[in-house]
C-alpha cells in the first residue's frame, strides 16, 4: 500500500550555482564506497541524495519503486529501485520522451499498483494552454517504461499533486485545486474508473485551506477505522521555504476531516529544513515508512530537495500518527530491513556501454542532445532552439555543495567543448576548448561573456577540472600533461554570482557541454565527479 504527502509550488527566488552529483549507477561506477555506520541496522538521511523532490514509493513483493519530480530536465521522472528502502539504484525514467499533450513542469509523479498494472499519475502543463493538468500512464513492468494514457484531471486553472487511494473496492484520486485562484486552496477528490484512466462523477472537497497555509498535495492511510489525510503546508521551495507535514482524520473518506492539534508532525531541525511531499509504504512486517523530500540546511538549493526516509508510528491512546524518531527528519535511524547502507563519494563514467547512462539529463525545452557512444568515448552535439545561448548541456543531479568534476576532450574543432554548471538556457558557466583556445565563459540573462582565455597546443587532448567549494566558490583548470593543471582565473575585478543560476523548484546541474554546429561534435573519453566534503 502506498501514499504521498504534499508539496508546494510557491513563488520564490533564484537558484544558484551548485554542486553536483549523481545518484544511480549503470554503465559507470560509483566510487569510494563505505558503510554509513559500523552497525548493520542503521542508515543516515538522505537515502536518495541530490535533487529528488516529491518522491512517491510503492512495494511490489520484495522490490520497492520510487520516482520524483524532474521539472524541466529530461528524460522525465527518474525511476529508482531498492530492496531495502535505504539503498537505491536508478533504472531509467518513467518517460524517455515527452507525452504528446504535455509541454513542461513535470511534477509529482504518483506510483500506484492495481489489477496487475502499474500506474503513474503525474503533473504537466498542457501544450495547448499551459494549464497544469494531471496525466496518467501505465506499465506491466516499471523498469521497461510507461505508456501514456493522456489527461485524467483537467480542473480549473491548475490541478497538481495527485494521489490515488482505493477504498471499499472503488478508486479515488485526490489533488490540489485553486492554487492560482483568489480563493482558499482545497484538496479535492473524485472517483475514477476501475481501469484507473478516467474520472467518474463530480469532484468533492476533503479539506479547505481557510487559514491560508499554502496547503498542498495529499496522501492517505486508512487504519483502525480512521482515514488519515496527510498534507504539507507552507512554501515548498527556495531559500525562503517553510514546508512542514500535517495530518487530519475522518471516519469516512468523504469527511469531515479534523486537523490534529499537534500539527505539524514533521518540521525542520538543525540539519534539514522544509520537509514534505512524500509517500508512505508498508513493509512486509507491517511498518510504515515515509519517503519525502527536504533541503539540507548547509547546501540548501545547491543540492535541491533530497530523498528522505522516516518511520511512522501510532499513539495507542489517541490513534494519531507521529514519526518514530521525532517531529523532524532523522539524522540517523534504524534501518527498515536491517540492511547496511552504502554511501558513495562520487561517480565515474568511462562511456564503455552502448547506451547513455541513466543518470544523464538535459534541458529538454531548449536542446536535443545528439550522442554517439563508441568504446570508451562519448561524442556530443545537439539541436538547439533560437533562444538558446548556452548550447547543449548533458548534466547530472547534484548531491553536495562541495565537489570536483573532471573530463577529457579528445578532439579539436571550432565548437566549444568542456565542463558546465547549468542553471537554465540563459544562466550557465563553464570551461572548454574551441580550436586552440581554452575559454572560461558565462551566459547570463541572454548575454554570452568570455571571462578569460588562453592558447594551447593543438593535436593533444585537453583535460578540464572544475571545483566547487561550499556551494559558491568556483575554480577552473585545464591541462594537457599528466597531473599538470593550469588555473584559468576569472577577471580580477569580477566574480561570478552563483545566485543567477535559477530555479525555484530545481537545482542547477553540472556536466558536459557542447556549443557549436551539430556536425562539430565534442568527444569525451571520461567524466568523473568526486565529492570532497
Amino acid at each position: 500500500m502506498n501514499i504521498p504527502v504534499v508539496i508546494s509550488r510557491s513563488l520564490f527566488i533564484l537558484f544558484t550555482p551548485l554542486l553536483i552529483g549523481i545518484y544511480a549507477v549503470h554503465p559507470t561506477k560509483r566510487v569510494a564506497t563505505k558503510a554509513a555506520d559500523t552497525t548493520r541496522n542503521t542508515y543516515a538521511n538522505p537515502v536518495v541524495p541530490g535533487d529528488f523532490p516529491d518522491p512517491s514509493v510503492i512495494r511490489a513483493g520484495s522490490t520497492y519503486y520510487a520516482s520524483g519530480t524532474s521539472s524541466e530536465f529530461g528524460p522525465h521522472f527518474p525511476l529508482f529501485v531498492s530492496k531495502d528502502l535505504v539503498n537505491w539504484k536508478q533504472k531509467g525514467y518513467i518517460f524517455k520522451t515527452k507525452p504528446s499533450w504535455a509541454l513542461s513542469s513535470f511534477w509529482a509523479p504518483e506510483l500506484f499498483y492495481h489489477n496487475e498494472t502499474y500506474y503513474v499519475y503525474y503533473v504537466a502543463k498542457r501544450a495547448s494552454d499551459k494549464v497544469a493538468c494531471i496525466g496518467v500512464a501505465t506499465s506491466t513492468n516499471p523498469e521497461k517504461g510507461f505508456t501514456d494514457q493522456g489527461v485524467i484531471i483537467n480542473y480549473g486553472t491548475e490541478s497538481i499533486d495527485p494521489f490515488v487511494f482505493e477504498d471499499k473496492g472503488k478508486l479515488f484520486i485526490i489533488w490540489k485545486a485553486y492554487g492560482l485562484d483568489k480563493r482558499p486552496i482545497e484538496l479535492l477528490a473524485s472517483q475514477i474508473s476501475a481501469d484507473g484512466l478516467h474520472a467518474v462523477g463530480d469532484p468533492f472537497s476533503l479539506l479547505r485551506d481557510d487559514k491560508h497555509t499554502l496547503m498542498e498535495g495529499a496522501s492517505m492511510l486508512k487504519k483502525d477505522g480512521y482515514y488519515y489525510l496527510f498534507y504539507s503546508a507552507g512554501g515548498c521551495c527556495g531559500v525562503r521555504c517553510s514546508y512542514n507535514v500535517r495530518v487530519a482524520r475522518a471516519t469516512a473518506f468523504e469527511g469531515p476531516y479534523t486537523n490534529f492539534e499537534g500539527n505539524p508532525i514533521l518540521t525542520a531541525n538543525e540539519k534539514w529544513k522544509c520537509p514534505g511531499h512524500g509517500t508512505f509504504v508498508e513493509t512486509p512486517t507491517g511498518k510504515y515508512y515515509f519517503l519525502y523530500h527536504a533541503y539540507n540546511v548547509a547546501d540548501n538549493i545547491y543540492t535541491g530537495r533530497q530523498g528522505m526516509l522516516d518511520e511512522l508510528a501510532w499513539d495507542a491512546t489517541t490513534k494519531w500518527p507521529y514519526f518514530k524518531n521525532g517531529n523532524s527528519p532523522s539524522i540517523k535511524a534504524e534501518s527498515p530491513l536491517k540492511a547496511k547502507q552504502i554511501l558513495h563519494d562520487g561517480m565515474t563514467d568511462n562511456f564503455t556501454q552502448p547506451v547513455l547512462a541513466d543518470f544523464w539529463q538535459w534541458d529538454y525545452r531548449h536542446s536535443k542532445p545528439i550522442t554517439q557512444l563508441k568504446k570508451g568515448e562519448l561524442c556530443l552535439a545537439g539541436e538547439v532552439d533560437t533562444v538558446n545561448h548556452t548550447g547543449t548541456a548533458l548534466t547530472v543531479r547534484p548531491e553536495s555543495g562541495t565537489y570536483e568534476m573532471r573530463t577529457e576532450v579528445l578532439n579539436t574543432n571550432p565548437a566549444l567543448k568542456g565542463l558546465v554548471l547549468y542553471g537554465d538556457v540563459n544562466h550557465a558557466i563553464g570551461i572548454g576548448v574551441t580550436g586552440n583556445t581554452v575559454q572560461l565563459w558565462e551566459v547570463t540573462n541572454k548575454e554570452r561573456k568570455i571571462w578569460s582565455s588562453t592558447e594551447i597546443k593543438t593535436g593533444k587532448p585537453v583535460q578540464f577540472k572544475m571545483t566547487v567549494t561550499d556551494r559558491t566558490n568556483f575554480k577552473f583548470y585545464w591541462g594537457q600533461e599528466a597531473n599538470s593543471w593550469n588555473e584559468l582565473n576569472q577577471a580580477a575585478s569580477q566574480s561570478y554570482d552563483g545566485r543567477l543560476l535559477p530555479a525555484w523548484d530545481r537545482s542547477a546541474r553540472p556536466g558536459l557541454h557542447h556549443y557549436g554546429k551539430t556536425d562539430e561534435q565534442a568527444c569525451f573519453s571520461w567524466f568523473k565527479i568526486t565529492y570532497t566534503k
